[in-house]
C-alpha cells in the first residue's frame, strides 16, 4: 500500500523534502560504490545477469581426488604455477583468489607460496595436496580464451549461482531501471534537502555490481514515498522501501539480503533516515541451495509485495506512546534499558537539540539512541545500540 504524498513536500522536479537527521546512517552501499571500478558496474539488472549467466555456462565444478592432482612450474613463466586435473586435457591456471583458496585447503600459507620461485612453490602445493587429509575438493573451472580455476573449496560447499540471486530479484525488480516499481536510487541534494527519484543511471550513479569473485545490487521504491506521521514543524514524515543483496558463487561470501525503510541515498551511495533493517544470510552450506529456496528468495518476495501498514502503525505507535514527562522520567527510562549515565545525558540532549524540546515519546528515544548510535567508532558497540532502539519500536507496535 502507498499512502498519498502531500503536495507541499513535493518540488517541482518530483523530488520530495526529506529529514535525514532522523534514523540510522546506513554505509554499505557507499563502500561498495567507493570500491567498484567500471568494469563491475552495470546500468541494469538485463546487463548484469547475462554477464554472470554466461559466466555460469562456461563453468564447470566437479570433485577430484586431492592427490591426482599434479602441480606445474611454466617454463615460460617461472612465477607462474599451472594445475594438472584429473580426466583434464590441458592444464588449468588458478586465479589469485582460487590460489589462495587451494592453499588454505591444504594448510599451506598463501602469501609465503606467492613469494617463493614457482619450482617451490609448486613443490611445496604438491606435498600439501597429497598430503590433504580431506582427499577430496570441489573445483570451478572456466573456458575464458584458456582453462582457468576460478575456486577450489570442500566437497561440500553448496554453491548459490550469482545468476540464480539476480534472476530471483528480476522476478521482482524486472530491469531495475524504473520499469517496475523497483529500481537503481535517486539522490539527495543536500543544498536544499530534496530528495529526486528521477536520476540518470550512469557508471557512476548505478548501484548494481558484479566482479569475478562477488555480486552486489541495491534497489528501491522511491517513487512511492510513504507518509508515517509528521514530523515537529507540521511537515509529512516520508519513507520508501530499499533492500540490498549480495552473493560468491567462488566462496568469496555469504549470500544474504537486507530489507528496511529509508528517507534518502546521497550522491556518495550512503543510506540515510534508515528504519526497519533486517538482515539474513546464508552460507554455502551442503544445503544452501534449498535454504535460498525456501529461505531468501521467497523473503525478497514478501517483502517487495508487503504493506508498509505494520512498519506505520508501528511508527505511529511509537509517536503516540509518552514515556517520560520529566527529566526523572527521562534518565530512569533510559538508565533502565541499560544505557549509562553519560549516555543518557547525550540521548536527551541530541532529542533536545533536534526537536527543540526534551523526549517524550517512544519515538523520541529511538531518534536519540539511533543519533548516539552512529557516532559510536567501533560496530559492536553501535550495533547494541541500534539493536536497543529497534527493540523499543517492536514493543511500541
Amino acid at each position: 500500500m502507498t499512502m498519498q504524498v502531500l503536495d507541499t513536500r513535493r518540488d517541482g522536479s518530483g523530488g520530495y523534502k526529506v529529514d535525514v537527521s532522523r534514523g540510522e546512517r546506513v554505509g554499505r552501499v557507499s563502500s561498495e560504490w567507493f570500491n567498484r571500478p567500471d568494469d563491475e558496474r552495470f546500468l541494469s539488472l538485463n546487463a548484469l545477469a547475462d554477464m554472470v549467466r554466461t559466466r555460469a555456462e562456461r563453468s564447470k565444478t566437479r570433485v577430484l581426488e586431492s592427490a591426482l592432482i599434479h602441480v606445474e612450474a611454466s617454463r615460460d613463466d617461472p612465477e607462474r604455477l599451472s594445475l594438472m586435473l584429473p580426466g583434464a586435457d590441458a592444464p588449468v591456471a588458478p586465479t589469485h583468489w582460487s590460489f589462495g583458496q587451494l592453499a588454505s585447503l591444504v594448510g599451506a600459507p598463501a602469501a609465503y607460496l606467492r613469494q617463493l620461485p614457482a619450482t617451490l612453490a609448486g613443490i611445496n602445493l604438491q606435498y600439501g595436496l597429497t598430503a590433504h587429509r580431506a582427499e577430496q575438493i570441489k573445483t570451478m573451472e572456466i573456458e575464458n580464451g584458456h582453462l582457468e580455476l576460478r575456486a577450489v573449496t570442500g566437497p561440500d560447499y553448496g554453491r548459490i549461482f550469482d545468476h540464480e540471486l539476480v534472476e530471483a530479484v528480476q522476478r521482482i525488480a524486472g530491469n531495475g531501471t524504473g520499469d517496475t516499481r523497483w529500481k537503481v536510487p535517486g539522490v539527495l541534494d543536500w543544498s536544499t534537502g530534496i530528495y529526486n527519484p528521477r536520476v540518470d543511471i550512469t557508471k557512476d550513479t548505478t548501484t548494481l555490481y558484479a566482479s569475478d569473485r562477488d555480486i552486489f545490487l541495491f534497489l528501491v521504491d522511491d517513487l512511492n514515498p510513504i507518509e508515517a506521521g509528521k514530523l515537529p514543524d507540521g511537515s509529512t514524515d516520508l519513507y520508501f522501501r530499499g533492500f540490498y543483496c549480495w552473493n560468491s558463487e567462488v566462496g568469496a561470501k555469504t549470500l544474504g539480503m537486507a530489507s528496511f525503510y529509508l528517507r534518502a541515498v546521497c550522491q556518495n551511495r550512503n543510506l540515510w533516515g534508515v528504519e526497519d533493517f533486517e538482515e539474513i544470510t546464508i552460507r554455502h552450506s551442503k544445503y544452501a541451495a534449498s535454504r535460498f529456496a525456501h529461505e531468501a528468495a521467497p523473503a525478497l518476495q514478501n517483502f517487495a509485495n508487503s504493506s508498509p501498514m505494520p512498519f506505520i502503525n508501528g511508527i505511529k505507535a511509537a509517536r503516540a506512546r509518552i514515556v517520560a514527562r520529566t527529566d526523572e522520567d527521562r534518565s530512569d527510562f533510559l538508565r533502565k534499558r541499560g544505557f549509562s549515565k553519560a549516555e543518557t545525558g547525550r540521548i536527551i540532549n541530541t532529542v533536545l537539540a533536534e526537536e527543540g524540546r526534551p523526549p517524550e515519546s517512544i519515538f523520541d528515544f529511538v531518534q536519540g539512541i539511533t543519533a548516539l548510535a552512529r557516532d559510536k567508532a567501533h560496530q559492536d558497540a553501535r550495533l547494541d545500540m541500534e539493536g536497543k532502539a529497534k527493540k523499543l519500536l517492536d514493543r511500541a507496535a
